[in-house]
């Protein structure tokens, strides 16, 4: 599509769908979510090819390498071929296990839960998290 030699950063994000407005992609820049070589940028920061960027967008982060400059937004094909992703996998597979997690949830109008039905969610809890943790903590069982 359209190529142009200085663009924003916040235009930049916002182009290749990292963001869904170039509004939240230039607060993300104001509040240092958006990182160069680890040092916070703003959205006025002119973006190269080539550079390494760290995003953070929620609990979610990913780390993009700029491939080609894109001005305009289009649809998610095409600007998959204006970066790469090189978010490391433990990162992506952190926020999908988070995204998975049980919720634990109580039907509308049942009111408080009483003391028995608190310590049925409380040992529906804990056994979730230790089966989850098992082989982190093997070796301090006694």
């Amino acid at each position: 599509m359209a190529e142009k030699e200085k663009l924003r950063i916040d235009k930049y994000l916002w182009a290749i769908r990292l963001f869904k407005t170039r509004t939240l992609a230039s607060d993300a820049c104001k509040a240092g979510r958006v990182k160069l070589s680890g040092q916070n940028i703003k959205a006025s920061h002119e973006v190269k090819l080539n550079e390494v960027y760290s995003v953070s967008k929620g609990p979610e982060r990913k780390v993009i390498m700029v491939t080609g400059l894109l001005e305009m937004r289009v649809d998610a094909k095409t600007a998959i071929n204006y970066y790469e992703d090189k978010t490391p996998v433990e990162d992506r597979q952190g926020f999908q296990a988070m995204s998975q997690a049980p919720q634990l949830r109580r039907d509308r109008g049942t009111g408080r839960p009483t003391k028995r039905d608190r310590r049925d969610i409380d040992d529906l809890q804990q056994d979730f998290f230790e089966k989850n943790t098992e082989g982190e903590h093997k070796d301090e069982e006694h």
